[in-house]
């Protein structure tokens, strides 16, 4: 696994999203080794949250970057001279901060309850058991490349402004999602990362049986097939990690192969 590191006020290469792009992770071999790394590099650049690509780096940007157009966070990129990086810095923090505040609006939230049976995608069992599988083996979810963002942000769950997601019709959009991480939030956990597909969370250490009963109780709520016995087995694999994987498009099973 090799680290770069970047000063935030400096040239924006092919290899940075933006000025907010802190560092960028390659050859990641396990979700573990990836953690590792970024507890490391939250001392660094406390108190700002930071927020990971995932799965599909080059796709997650291409959706985050379409997805950040939503007619709802009424944000425009301002003109400036990209090769000034004090204004291109600003303009990013600007972004951040205005589709923080529009998240952070009352008024534009998504209730829990709109969001029951939203993800099963026509095939709910299966979805399910994909759900299970991108816990119980999350190596195979994570790129091997990683892009590590520092979103200047006062809580966790607001981190989604970092890398807003959900473009394609069918998928959770940026609202949904940011009632997601709200949502997970009150099960301790932290949002770290988005990708072209999946949410992810960690927690300080991994839930209780109860702890996590009660997450598989709110993702079965998402994903419908409340019968399924595979809900058992994700309430035992959460048990023993720290990490939660959601799935927020619709065919996140095929793009994921699993």
């Amino acid at each position: 696994m090799r680290l770069t590191s970047y000063e935030t006020i400096g040239p924006v290469t092919r290899e940075r999203w933006n000025t907010n792009t802190i560092a960028r992770i390659d050859e990641v071999e396990s979700f573990s080794d990836f953690l590792t790394v970024l507890d490391s590099l939250r001392g660094k650049y406390a108190p700002a949250r930071l927020l990971c690509s995932l799965d599909d780096v080059d796709q997650c940007r291409y959706t985050s970057m379409h997805a950040s157009f939503d007619d709802r966070l009424g944000y425009h990129e301002p003109d400036y001279e990209e090769d000034d990086f004090t204004v291109a810095h600003h303009a990013d923090n600007a972004r951040i901060d205005r589709i923080a505040a529009v998240l952070d609006d009352p008024d534009l939230h998504v209730e829990w309850e709109a969001l029951a049976n939203t993800r099963n995608g026509g095939g709910a069992e299966a979805d399910v058991k994909a759900l299970v599988e991108v816990n119980r083996q999350p190596d195979r979810a994570i790129d091997d490349v990683v892009v590590v963002q520092r979103v200047p942000v006062g809580r966790d769950d607001l981190a989604l402004a970092g890398i807003p997601n959900g473009y394609f019709d069918g998928d959770w959009d940026i609202f949904q999602n940011y009632a997601i991480a709200r949502r997970m939030a009150g099960h301790g956990y932290r949002h770290i990362g988005t990708g072209a597909s999946l949410l992810g969370f960690d927690r300080h250490t991994a839930p209780t049986s109860e702890e996590a009963q009660a997450v598989v109780a709110d993702l079965a709520f998402l994903y419908g097939a409340q019968d399924s016995s595979v809900w058992s087995e994700l309430a035992t694999i959460l048990c023993g990690q720290r990490i939660l994987l959601i799935g927020y498009t619709e065919d996140f099973a095929d793009t994921l192969d699993i």
